[in-house]
């Protein structure tokens, strides 16, 4: 599955949630959302114009918010393009199924992640 225009705009929204049933049952019957599970530690979501993931495998934010995910068709530019424009790698390179990111804070402290499926 390739993001094929799509280098460098956001990609996916990931939610750090203590429960997944839980939040399925809450988008699920507030919004409509649709799910694909990927195991017991992480959901996809789909409302209809985007696509995101519910995923246990990270502490749940103490302030919320879900993180964003850019895509790029060269990680490692990217990664080195971060890091010269001040951002602060919190994530090294790793690889998932579907692809490989890294995650990291902007000057003001967001997280942020970058996703490539290369």
């Amino acid at each position: 599955m390739s993001s094929r225009g799509a280098d460098r705009k956001i990609d996916y929204i990931e939610f750090n949630v203590a429960d997944i049933a839980r939040s399925k049952a809450f988008y699920g019957d507030a919004f409509g959302w649709t799910f694909t599970d990927y195991g017991p530690q992480y959901c996809e979501f789909q409302d209809g114009r985007l696509t995101g993931g519910f995923t246990t495998t990270a502490p749940v934010k103490a302030n919320g918010g879900p993180l964003v995910i850019l895509f790029a068709d060269d990680l490692e530019a990217i990664f080195d393009r971060v890091e010269k424009a001040g951002g602060t790698i919190v994530k090294p390179i790793f690889d998932f199924p579907g692809g490989r990111r890294f995650q990291f804070t902007d000057p003001d402290g967001y997280e942020l992640a970058v996703w490539s499926d290369r």
